[in-house]
């Protein structure tokens, strides 16, 4: 056994802490190495490289990736919801005008505040 006094409450708790940061280090290693392999601005030797850093070094690697690359992974995750979203809205018919519309028919009935109105617009427009 790992611990000398069996098991109990306080064992398990260290078990359980433990698989947690497993699987949340296995998170951020997936997440790292899906990133790179969607990046499209490094060639394919700055991804080998990379990808062996991640296979004999992966605590350091996903590090050394997450502290150079974090505020690039950000960017491109954002951009990809942005895509997404552009993409549902051509694909469903969105119209901004439409929901504009709406929304000042939702204002003129009362049934939303010029706050809700305003933060909804804003919303609508970006």
């Amino acid at each position: 056994m790992l611990f000398d006094g069996g098991f109990n409450f306080w064992n398990f708790l260290v078990d359980a802490f433990t698989i947690f940061l497993f699987i949340m280090w296995i998170w951020i290693l997936i997440n790292v190495i899906s990133d790179l392999f969607r990046r499209h601005d490094v060639s394919g030797w700055i991804k080998a490289i990379w990808i062996i850093a991640l296979i004999f070094a992966p605590l350091l690697g996903v590090l050394a990736y997450l502290i150079f690359q974090g505020r690039g992974m950000a960017e491109r995750r954002l951009q990809d919801v942005k895509q997404a979203r552009d993409d549902m809205r051509r694909f469903v018919g969105f119209s901004v005008a439409d929901e504009l519309a709406k929304l000042d028919k939702l204002k003129e009935t009362n049934a939303i505040s010029a706050d809700e109105y305003a933060r909804m617009r804003a919303r609508l427009v970006e």
